[in-house]
């Protein structure tokens, strides 16, 4: 038996260091620490996409953007990100809702959101308030709590088919 609605989960992490901007979302946020990676190591866009393409059946990040391909090196996770809406729509889906929470020390993730819902929700077709995320700190414990890099997980739900047939 075969349903009109799929979940997927993901989940990313990625080391803070020195002269890396800080990416998160989407936005560019101001801190004297970014996320190592081959990409511009959005470790929450790297969630989403990893949620999406786990409930389409489609593998994880790793296997569509491969580090150390070229054509990957320092590229926007929003750009990637489109690319993976529309693999998912391809398969049939669509994204019906994202659910997401970054752990992370610093910087405040609170300023932000706003900007990261917009981005986000723009880039998938989907209204903001389809796009939920939260942020909390690990009380001081683990290589997050520590300040040595910044998690992220989310929870995607996609459904069969367009924008129609969601409606009521």
């Amino acid at each position: 038996m075969s349903f009109g609605v799929r979940v997927g989960i993901g989940y990313d992490a990625h080391r803070l260091v020195e002269g890396r901007p800080c990416v998160l979302g989407g936005v560019e946020i101001a801190h004297p620490r970014g996320l190592e990676g081959y990409s511009d190591a959005d470790a929450l866009l790297h969630a989403i996409m990893d949620a999406m393409l786990g409930a389409a059946g489609l593998a994880d990040i790793g296997k569509h953007f491969p580090p150390g391909d070229e054509r990957f090196h320092n590229v926007s996770s929003l750009r990637l990100l489109a690319t993976v809406r529309s693999m998912v729509e391809g398969k049939g889906w669509r994204v019906a809702n994202v659910d997401s929470t970054l752990m992370a020390e610093e910087p405040r993730i609170g300023p932000h959101v706003a900007a990261m819902k917009q981005l986000i929700s723009s880039a998938l077709g989907i209204s903001g308030d389809d796009v939920g995320i939260k942020a909390t700190t690990n009380e001081g414990m683990g290589f997050v709590g520590r300040g040595e890099g910044i998690a992220a997980m989310a929870v995607v739900l996609l459904c069969r088919g367009g924008s129609e047939d969601l409606e009521e």
